[in-house]
Parts: C-alpha cells; sequence; structure tokens
C-alpha cells in the first residue's frame, strides 16, 4: 500500500500477501508492516484499512500503552467516513463508544476490563456480529471472543513520533463470530 508515498513499508516490496482488501476498485490494502512518522501519517494508514472495512469486521488493536492504537483509531473511523473522526477518543472508562459513518463503529477499549464477562455485559457478541465494524483496542483481554476473521493490527513506538505498524488480514472466506 502506498498512502501518497507518506508511509513507508519496513521492508518495500516484502509486504506478506497474506489478505487483501479492496473497497469499491479503487482501494487495496494487504497485510504487511508500515513505519509511521507521526500521528497524520498513523491517522492516515489508519484511514486507508477503514476505506476496506465492510459490516461486520472486527479490528483487533495490539500494543502498549501510548503506542498509537487510539490515534490509528481516528484513522479507521474516518475511512469508514464518520464526520468528526479527529474527535475520537479512548473509551477507557466508558468501555464503548459509538461513530456514525458508512456503518455504526463501535470503539471499545479494554484496558481497565479484567473479565470477560464484564465484556459480555457491554453486549460484544451483538457489537461483533451486528451491522458495523467493532475496533477493539487491548484486544489480547478478549482473544478467545475475537472471530476467526478479525482483522489484526499490532503498534510498536520506535522513538517518540515513529511507529512500527503491523498489519495482518486473513483470508476473505475466514469465519466471521456467529
Amino acid at each position: 500500500m502506498n498512502i501518497s508515498g507518506e508511509i513507508s513499508q519496513k521492508q518495500p516490496g516484502q509486504a506478506k500477501v497474506d489478505g487483501v482488501r479492496t473497497f469499491q476498485s479503487d482501494r487495496v490494502f494487504t497485510s504487511g508492516t508500515w513505519i509511521t512518522r507521526g500521528p497524520t501519517q498513523t491517522v492516515n494508514l489508519g484511514r486507508a484499512l477503514g476505506k476496506c472495512l465492510t459490516k461486520g469486521d472486527v479490528v483487533a488493536l495490539y500494543g502498549e500503552l501510548g503506542s498509537g492504537k487510539t490515534t490509528f483509531v481516528k484513522g479507521v473511523a474516518g475511512g469508514l467516513g464518520t464526520e468528526r473522526a479527529e474527535g475520537v477518543r479512548s473509551p477507557t472508562f466508558v468501555l464503548l463508544n459509538l461513530y456514525k459513518g458508512r456503518f455504526p463503529v463501535y470503539h471499545i477499549d479494554l484496558y481497565r476490563v479484567q473479565s470477560l464477562e464484564r465484556l459480555q455485559d457491554i453486549g460484544y457478541q451483538e457489537y461483533a456480529c451486528g451491522d458495523g465494524v467493532t475496533v477493539i483496542e487491548w484486544a489480547e483481554k478478549a482473544e478467545r471472543l475475537l472471530p476467526e476473521g478479525a482483522v489484526r493490527v499490532w503498534l510498536k513506538s520506535l522513538s517518540k513520533r515513529s511507529r512500527e505498524i503491523r498489519v495482518h488480514i486473513p483470508d476473505r472466506n475466514s469465519k466471521r463470530v456467529s
């Protein structure tokens, strides 16, 4: 993927293509690893992925505190057509934020969640199986509830502004949450 030449793949031309997402005929997003150099590039990468997501997709985000997960979600929300993607905030204390776009965007933050029961209490299954796209920060806390077809994104801080972002998109034929 090339977003106006702004974001470089870690190893140009070496991205492992194990999953491809397309949106309309002009948008393609493949699995791979990218280096972003600032929040704008992280948002742009998220936006490119968001443009390729469809109803029922689940995006699982992994990374330490401050690695850029919420910044990436701003881009995903923008790519899904939310009007005020810059207003995306981590739902750390409320667990779930809803944004309106092409599809509803369910933004879940599991940082403070201590049990899977709490996740089920907020209706995770309805969101993950629902009419929108679900994006989950701290997804490792709900690993066993994630669908096989979840898009997985690992974010790693390289410096104050640079991030390594690895995206794995499973085959479109992978099972979704049922």
